[in-house]
């Protein structure tokens, strides 16, 4: 049997904390728990989690800069708990890396719910074969891994977020073609509340990284469209 997805719970307060672990254990789930940032990259690294739920509020390090150390050494799904419910804690959360957000008071039931719809997204087998390739980019949807190619034919990986490679893979397989930030939505958060500003972060962030890894201007924006994906040859 296949082992059942480890849940790194991070939380600082002990009730919560009981609450989330109790619903994932009734689902099947294996957890593992920290009380403060610091345990909890220990963990990380430790124990390599299927998925972090993250409370932002928490002894330092926060939340938040927990979730840029995360971003900086692995693509682990995280989804941010916390009881800062203004958009611009949300859109700051997913433009560092989170794949969700869940706003306390929440009913346990939908966070699982959310934590089973980021991991079937995260796992779930991409449908081309072989994989695509965009001017310097190379998408292997099978070993969801995206590179940029050099001059000399090696690859060079991209660490991207979940989102990120989903909107990447998304549009990858329709070069030039204008995508509506609704389309992009609900494709590759569907299960998300996302507004659609959170999509022009995703996509900001994902093109300043092509760019910095010499892949070009891959991403443009169309007026009062949405995007599209242009190779340059």
């Amino acid at each position: 049997m296949a082992t059942a997805p480890l849940i790194l719970i991070v939380e600082d307060e002990p009730d919560i904390a009981d609450v989330l672990d109790s619903y994932l254990r009734r689902d099947g789930f294996q957890t593992q728990r920290a009380q403060d940032g610091d345990r909890a990259l220990q963990l990380h690294q430790q124990i390599k989690p299927d998925l972090v739920l993250l409370d932002v509020r928490m002894p330092a390090p926060d939340g938040m800069e927990v979730l840029r150390e995360i971003r900086r050494n692995a693509d682990t799904p995280v989804i941010m708990v916390t009881a800062l419910a203004d958009d611009m804690d949300k859109l700051v959360a997913l433009h560092v890396g989170a794949d969700d957000y869940v706003v306390k008071p929440f009913h346990p039931g939908e966070v699982v719910a959310r934590v089973k719809a980021v991991l079937r997204r995260f796992h779930a087998a991409s449908r081309p074969a072989r994989p695509t390739h965009i001017g310097r980019i190379q998408i292997d949807h099978d070993a969801h891994l995206a590179s940029i190619v050099d001059d000399d034919g090696q690859e060079h990986p991209l660490l991207l977020t979940l989102t990120e490679f989903r909107l990447l893979a998304y549009m990858g397989r329709n070069p030039r073609r204008c995508f509506a930030r609704q389309d992009l939505i609900q494709a590759c958060l569907p299960e998300s509340d996302a507004l659609e500003r959170v999509i022009d972060s995703h996509l900001s962030k994902l093109r300043h990284k092509l760019q910095q890894a010499g892949a070009g201007s891959l991403i443009e924006s169309v007026r009062g469209v949405g995007y599209r994906l242009w190779p340059e040859s």
